[in-house]
């Protein structure tokens, strides 16, 4: 993938949007309306697409977090908060977790999912935008952002912006779709992505156009490798990824010098 890949200005005002390219102000909204839509059965559809898999993914994500009892951690994009569950037993009661997400119906499902399961107690949630967050320099021990970056407008100033608020020495973990590392699995992944996966939004969701622009926005999405380049020229060293399943996702590990 070059460097005409990545979603950053190409001399005009448009951006990706899938396949697409519409005005850049109008991205935010029109993603904003992919993911009311299917809010209140993200989870299901989470486990269906997956064959319960992404929770593996996540549980790997975290692991190589290495977030410690005490710690703050934000969870960007972070929908109906199964990771900062999961980060708010780690921290513990002395730490800190921010369930961040710019969609407010995806918020509105991931307050009421730990209201019930009895976890806000260590958890903030703010509505925020990750091309600007709204946190102090310096302030927090590490991001993560799991299915989220690509349906960031600015990818690139997303990830200024995490590395402005982490602490020296803080990690960013960004779990995301990427680019099958076999011929085969790749053209098996199309056809399921283009066919399958439109079909299952419909039957499920109701809403076989936000499965369909899942599928492009994933296609869209920067490889490996150039996510890496673009998370060591945000400032981050010692970057790395690791595929898994194939390559069918891969988690980006950088750390703030």
């Amino acid at each position: 993938m070059t460097d005409q890949d990545k979603d950053t200005p190409t001399g005009d005002d448009t951006t990706d949007f899938g396949f697409s390219r519409v005005k850049r102000d109008q991205k935010v909204n029109m993603v904003r309306g992919v993911f009311d839509s299917v809010a209140a059965r993200y989870d299901l559809m989470n486990d269906l697409m997956s064959a319960g898999i992404h929770r593996l993914w996540k549980r790997f994500t975290i692991e190589l977090s290495a977030v410690r009892p005490g710690q703050v951690v934000v969870d960007i994009a972070g929908g109906t908060g199964d990771i900062a569950e999961r980060f708010s037993r780690i921290v513990g009661p002395d730490g800190q977790v921010v369930l961040a997400d710019i969609n407010a119906a995806m918020l509105g499902v991931g307050r009421d999912r730990l209201i019930d399961r009895g976890a806000l107690g260590n958890i903030d949630l703010v509505q925020c935008d990750a091309q600007a967050l709204p946190f102090p320099d310096n302030s927090v021990d590490c991001i993560t952002i799991a299915f989220g970056l690509r349906n960031v407008t600015d990818k690139d100033a997303a990830l200024r912006s995490m590395e402005r608020v982490l602490k020296p020495g803080g990690r960013l973990l960004v779990l995301e779709f990427s680019k099958p590392t076999n011929p085969l699995l790749e053209q098996a992944y199309d056809t399921y992505s283009f066919r399958i996966l439109p079909f299952m939004g419909r039957v499920v969701a109701n809403d076989a156009d936000s499965y369909r622009y899942l599928a492009e926005s994933i296609r869209k999405h920067p490889d490996q490798d150039t996510l890496l380049g673009m998370m060591e020229d945000a400032g981050f060293v010692d970057c790395q990824y690791h595929n898994m399943t194939g390559g069918i996702v891969a988690v980006h590990r950088g750390i703030k010098a």
